[in-house]
């Protein structure tokens, strides 16, 4: 029989051990107004990546951050007036925005997919507030449930859909907005509304006249919650299930790789194999290897299994001419 993940009512006790757990990599199930979210601390690489893995999602979506305060992004996004505007209206709120990330953002790569924006929020849940101003880091968080389930409002569909994946279940009620934030753009000529939610078009348009709405049809790469279908790809070609490189190419290898041979910069996503430890890495090592001084990178077949399918499903997105 499979367990459930502990489900405990939010009290000062609690939440302060769900931010010892998020601070050690754990992921924590919270309560937000429009959802439940599954939290992990954004700057660190693999517990990024145990999101991925526990909602067992099919491709690298960029994910939202939430912060307790608006200064707590000063360090992770570049602010703009429009941004500041929105944020004084709706925050804390159900709207979300996307931002261009700062050169120093400690915010993992992965969180957002490689791509130089962020997708970032201030929840008004007190719970969410707590828990935020008590684990003093970005949290990155989606809907608390498998990836193609519906989305979470109580901490039972919580436990019911992540059953054991999941190490702490914050209890806060039921969600009061039940949907999720809306998600608008602010890095287009225009703003525009990537994905409609708990703020409407309406409101948004009282205080910045009229915003776009990028369609579902218009959108079909769409790669979050959060941004556009310009997804990051190496500037060099990529060239996939290589167990060779030329002399000229940068190599990124996974697991054992004795076998493989040549690269004139050889990175390994996980010399021991672990699917989990290699997305953590992905991006990261895609950039440090995407150099003038070579021609192309080489990349090593990855196992099309769990967090595999999503590694190569970027890759093959990027590896696109």
């Amino acid at each position: 029989m499979t367990m459930h993940a502990s489900i405990v009512n939010a009290d000062v006790a609690s939440i302060q051990k769900a931010a010892i757990l998020l601070a050690e990599g754990k992921l924590v199930a919270f309560p937000t107004e429009t959802v439940y979210g599954l939290g992990a601390d954004a700057t660190n690489d693999r517990a990024v990546a145990a999101i991925y893995a526990a909602k067992g999602r099919p491709q690298f979506n960029p994910l939202i951050i939430h912060v307790a305060n608006p200064e707590a992004l000063d360090g992770l996004i570049e602010w703009n007036e429009t941004a500041r505007l929105l944020a004084a209206q709706f925050w804390p709120g159900p709207l979300t925005l996307v931002l261009p990330r700062k050169k120093s953002c400690p915010v993992s790569l992965l969180a957002s997919a490689g791509m130089d924006t962020l997708a970032v929020r201030i929840p008004s849940h007190p719970v969410a507030k707590q828990l935020l101003e008590a684990v003093k880091r970005p949290i990155a968080a989606p809907s608390a449930n498998a990836s193609g389930k519906l989305s979470p409002t109580t901490p039972i569909h919580v436990a019911e859909s992540l059953y054991d994946k999941v190490d702490l279940i914050l209890a806060g009620g039921k969600s009061q907005v039940g949907l999720e934030s809306t998600v608008l753009n602010l890095t287009s000529t225009r703003p525009a509304i990537l994905r409609p939610g708990g703020i409407t078009r309406e409101q948004l348009e009282k205080i910045l006249g009229p915003i776009d709405i990028v369609s579902v049809a218009e959108n079909t790469s769409l790669m979050s919650p959060g941004m556009l279908a310009s997804h990051y790809a190496p500037n060099l070609p990529l060239r996939l299930n290589a167990m060779q490189a030329e002399s000229d190419e940068g190599f990124l290898t996974f697991g054992p790789d004795i076998l493989a041979k040549g690269g004139a910069q050889r990175l390994n996503l996980s010399p021991q194999g672990d699917l989990s430890e290699a997305a953590a890495n992905l991006f990261t090592m895609l950039r440090q290897l995407d150099q003038s001084q070579l021609r192309g990178i080489a990349v090593m077949p990855i196992p099309n299994i769990g967090l595999g399918v999503a590694i190569n499903d970027r890759l093959n997105r990027a590896a696109v001419r």
